[in-house]
């Protein structure tokens, strides 16, 4: 059972290994299927396979925290589902369930930001065939790739209020868990101190303007998100709709 163990001395994972490749191989790859074949996605009834990813996320969510449990790793300083990620993760699963078009446009952000980039720069130990391999990646590509398919085949669409929603969502969301933090003697989200290790927050100012700094290159992206999916009316449709005597005959 090393496999589901606490020790990665034989799995130990590199960033941009053979099993990493594979990894944004499979990212990119399921990227292009989806829009590839978006329209025949959309002729057919997918509910059954929405209903499946969403269980298997929880499955796999709620076996992580067994593992931990399991080998003693599990701390309320860490193992809450405050990280980004995991927040991106809950918001898959809700978005799958309800379709629910708010939480797709919170979610189109956090995965597409915040998932995309713990798929190229992974912060984890262990390598294939590990456990904690196939949770961490899994759910990190089922977020992406549910945020796309809600996009491409379902036809949402962020819209400029997305962005203002994401900004209220955060806002209200970073009181609560910097409490959290305060109580568990926790740093989720990185609210109470930089990580140790060297990161894009180094370039960003001192504790705790780095926060506001954060936040702020967050919202940035979003926006640029925003651009790149949004819905894009022809000028034709758009002159048809702003005068609807055209179409009589």
């Amino acid at each position: 059972m090393e496999w589901f163990g606490r020790s990665y001395k034989n799995f130990d994972f590199e960033i941009f290994s053979l099993s990493h490749f594979i990894i944004i191989g499979l990212l990119i790859i399921g990227g292009i299927l989806l829009y590839y074949y978006r329209e025949h996605l959309r002729k057919n009834q997918f509910r059954i396979g929405e209903i499946i990813i969403a269980s298997s996320l929880i499955v796999f969510e709620g076996t992580y925290h067994f593992w931990m449990i399991r080998n003693h790793s599990w701390n309320i300083s860490h193992a809450l589902p405050l990280e980004l990620c995991s927040i991106s993760l809950i918001l898959t699963v809700v978005l799958l369930f309800t379709k629910k078009k708010i939480v797709y446009e919170i979610l189109i952000f956090t995965a597409l930001l915040g998932a995309s980039q713990a798929i190229f720069t992974p912060i984890v130990n262990y390598d294939f065939p590990h456990f904690r391999f196939f949770h961490f990646f899994y759910t990190h590509l089922m977020t992406i790739w549910v945020a796309l398919y809600f996009t491409w085949v379902k036809e949402y669409r962020p819209t400029i209020w997305s962005v203002f929603k994401l900004f209220i969502f955060l806002n209200l969301l970073l009181p609560i868990i910097l409490l959290i933090n305060n109580r568990v003697g926790g740093n989720y989200l990185f609210l109470n101190k930089k990580p140790p290790s060297p990161s894009l927050m180094d370039f960003l100012g001192p504790y705790p303007w780095y926060i506001l700094s954060l936040e702020g290159l967050l919202i940035g992206l979003s926006i640029i998100v925003w651009l790149i999916f949004r819905e894009k009316t022809s000028r034709k449709a758009s002159l048809k709709e702003e005068n609807p005597l055209n179409s009589r005959t």
